[in-house]
């Protein structure tokens, strides 16, 4: 599965602690991430990662356009509801597209666990059959 990692600034620590917890589980999967979280994953968790550009530099964009060709299976983005962003429409973009090609998202750490549980149990499996 494919996978796609992307973190705001105020939340890159605790994607990196996300990565390590769950770093047997990544490791079994392509993980796909905006520039400046792919590299912080990279540094801890010594797993390779596909890195876009940075999120505000066009990395959401270029992710944005991966899921569009169906080539993202799972979406988790750690976004901070509490600091606007100056890219917002290209956030709110990688949610609509997950909407819109029935790509699961988490959004929060939550949601993160429950996700990449269910995908080592092969709950994800599903996925396969929109390829």
């Amino acid at each position: 599965m494919n996978i796609g990692l992307v973190a705001h600034d105020a939340k890159k620590k605790l994607m990196q602690n996300f990565c390590i917890a769950y770093r047997g589980i990544l490791s079994k999967n392509n993980i796909y991430a905006t520039g400046t979280t792919g590299r912080l994953i990279e540094e801890v968790t010594n797993l390779p990662v596909h890195k876009f550009l940075a999120g505000h530099l066009g990395g959401e964009q270029q992710l944005g356009s991966q899921i569009e060709n169906n080539q993202i299976d799972l979406i988790i983005f750690l976004r901070d509801p509490f600091t606007p962003k100056s890219n917002e429409p290209d956030v709110n973009n990688v949610v609509h597209l997950c909407d819109a090609h029935n790509i699961p998202l988490a959004t929060n750490l939550a949601t993160a666990e429950l996700l990449v549980k269910a995908l080592d149990r092969g709950d994800m499996d599903f996925r396969n059959l929109y390829k």
